[in-house]
């Protein structure tokens, strides 16, 4: 599809909607608030996936490579068909295919930097008069690309943070946490490409993931190389369907047949609760522990329904004894492990489980808490992370908009803003050119700044006149977020 279609349909005609005389228009894209309690600052990512993309290849494809007359015909078509009689005219079209390039400047934080709210991440502007209306006409594609993969990379910052602390407090393999969260979102989520950049987003604070098409995201548009360093990965692992098919007399068989002759080595899955957890874990599991034990590799348990907290570290008010002492305390019951050097128990290296449904970060923290209390390392468990965590989110979430705040009109700047009377002061916006400083470790917008300020500070040139000028690395922004 033409890119320039990709847009709300009353940008159409904003070009004759600016005073005459209009010859710049320069915008800003921000997280204004934040929904989630304890968040102040959200992760940037995105953008370079956005340029690369849009602004360079589907232009480049769909509408500079073709011809101007089937370009200028189709975008002429659709809005005379949507509109109606309507003046919004095509030259503009055909002059921006004239031109061959996208003439705007983007100059951006660091992607990857942890940005507080209310701080600019990146500003946009035209760089030739004639094209003022194209800067706020990316308002649209800028939004609906950008906010996922900002918002769940956030989010899985989060994660990241309570799964580190209580693996500081409580493990001797902290490195493990970059396993402990496991993105298994994509079906859930509202399209492929919400999927994927959502996915690409966990990937830059943890390395499990069931989301494959993540990895080659990362690949195209972030310069990472799965040959030389790990994106992202996952471990063999059954459905349902699969042990369903083993039928019920036939379960533990089905389990020492995967664990024994499917796959003798290596770390494989089970899905553990399509009949009853409690007699996998407490019938079956042990007939099977020699053969676990001696294994080269891990097999772990996933129970899949029921309240996770419960399931994984016991429920005090649970029917059974086993209902009580939960997952991780039969698992030891049967295998056992070792205490290790801060006092807590960790699992044989054989056997661990993985709890996959309707985890958030609360409950991630309240798994973690409860396990620590009973004695046992936070590492025990794996938590896959769905589409309960990474859909249930909108560009409202951290408040994401991108607006206008300087012009110039007849060789004349204007400060423009907005500050609705009758809001509660989330779209009172900035005013005038800005620049962004790094004061204290923290990002900090000065607004009403001066061309020659506004060419200062943290803001760097991405992009200009059809041309990516820093070119990140996944390696790179891994590092950010860890920083």
């Amino acid at each position: 599809m033409n890119p320039l279609l990709l847009t709300d349909g009353y940008k159409v005609d904003h070009r004759r909607q600016y005073p005459d005389g209009t010859t710049l228009v320069y915008s800003n894209w921000t997280p204004r608030k934040s929904r989630i309690e304890g968040v102040d600052e959200v992760v940037f990512f995105g953008l370079q996936y956005f340029i690369k993309k849009y602004i360079l290849e589907d232009f480049e494809t769909f509408f500079f490579k073709q011809p101007k007359d089937k370009v200028v015909a189709e975008y002429s078509r659709r809005i005379n068909n949507y509109l109606g009689e309507n003046q919004v005219g095509t030259k503009h079209i055909e002059d921006l295919h004239d031109l061959g390039y996208i003439p705007m400047v983007i100059k951006a934080l660091p992607e990857g930097a942890a940005v507080p709210v209310r701080v600019p991440m990146f500003t946009m502007y035209n760089t030739r008069p004639e094209f003022f209306w194209l800067t706020n006409y990316f308002e649209t594609l800028v939004s609906a690309v950008i906010w996922m993969p900002c918002t769940s990379a956030t989010i899985a910052k989060q994660y990241r943070t309570v799964l580190d602390m209580y693996a500081r407090e409580t493990s001797s393999i902290p490195e493990f946490v970059d396993w402990q969260g496991h993105d298994f979102s994509m079906r859930g989520m509202a399209a492929i490409e919400a999927g994927v950049c959502s996915a690409s987003g966990h990937l830059l604070s943890f390395t499990g993931t069931d989301t494959i098409p993540a990895i080659n995201l990362l690949e195209q548009y972030y310069n990472a190389d799965s040959d030389k360093e790990l994106i992202g990965g996952s471990v063999a692992a059954t459905e349902h369907s699969v042990m369903c098919m083993g039928t019920t007399e036939g379960e533990l068989e089905t389990f020492r047949r995967l664990i024994m002759e499917v796959y003798p080595k290596g770390i494989v899955s089970i899905v553990s609760d399509t009949w009853d957890l409690w007699k996998v874990l407490t019938e079956y599991l042990p007939k099977l522990k020699d053969e676990i034990a001696a294994r080269e590799g891990k097999v772990v348990i996933r129970p899949d329904s029921g309240d996770p907290v419960d399931i994984i570290c016991g429920n005090p008010n649970g029917k059974s004894d086993n209902e009580k002492k939960g997952v991780i305390e039969l698992l030891w019951e049967t295998f056992g492990g070792a205490v290790n050097a801060k006092g807590y128990k960790e699992l044989i290296p054989q056997i661990g489980a993985i709890y996959g449904d309707s985890i958030t970060v609360e409950r991630a923290m309240q798994i973690c808490e409860r396990l620590k209390q009973k004695g046992f390392a936070s590492t025990n468990v794996v938590l896959g992370i769905g589409s309960y965590t990474y859909q249930y989110n909108t560009r409202d979430t951290f408040g994401f908009a991108m607006k206008a705040t300087y012009g110039e009109v007849s060789g004349v700047g204007r400060e423009i803003f907005k500050d609705p009377v009758t809001d509660d002061g989330t779209k009172k916006s900035a005013k005038g050119l800005m620049k962004i400083e790094l004061q204290d470790g923290s990002y900090k917008l000065i607004d009403q700044v001066n061309w020659e300020s506004e060419r200062q500070g943290e803001l760097r040139e991405v992009f200009r006149d059809g041309k990516l000028l820093i070119d990140q690395t996944l390696a790179e922004i891994r590092q950010r977020v860890k920083n």
